[in-house]
């Protein structure tokens, strides 16, 4: 993208230098975790659609957006429990005609790509949990299968 820098080990240097010579006033953006991949982001929903297709959720099949954010607010429970609460999870709000409630939560297209490994793995765990049957080759963490072994 035009005007950024992806930082590594041969632009760090000129980011700081960049920094330090910095007129007063000019306005930082300081770096940030690069959004999650086109491969992270088909193999997210790929898992989601799996699941919608297979799990009941209280009692009925849902669509596959009634399932993302009830695992994606799980994660985030998980998450929170950890001390490494999501940004944005877990509020409300009064809705606007003051008849009912607004229930806001983790918006999955903010996450890097980082959390959006965990998540992935998260899925798996869950899948596994659930028996659900992956359309694409999965290849199941170690460290789940020897928590499931133990």
């Amino acid at each position: 993208m035009a005007g950024q820098i992806r930082i590594n080990q041969h632009t760090r240097r000129m980011c700081l230098d960049m920094v330090a010579t910095a007129q007063e006033g000019w306005v930082f953006t300081p770096p940030k975790e690069p959004k999650r991949s086109d491969d992270q982001n088909a193999r997210f929903h790929a898992m989601l659609g799996d699941i919608s297709k297979q799990v009941p959720f209280f009692g009925q099949k849902r669509d596959l957006e009634t399932v993302k954010r009830l695992l994606v607010d799980a994660f985030a429970r998980v998450k929170a429990d950890m001390g490494e609460p999501l940004p944005g999870h877990g509020y409300t709000l009064p809705s606007l005609d003051g008849r009912g409630v607004v229930q806001l939560g983790v918006q999955t297209r903010s996450l890097g790509k980082s959390i959006t490994s965990e998540l992935i793995e998260y899925l798996f765990a869950w899948g596994a949990e659930n028996n659900v049957r992956w359309s694409e080759r999965v290849d199941v963490p170690e460290w789940y299968r020897e928590g499931v072994s133990a």
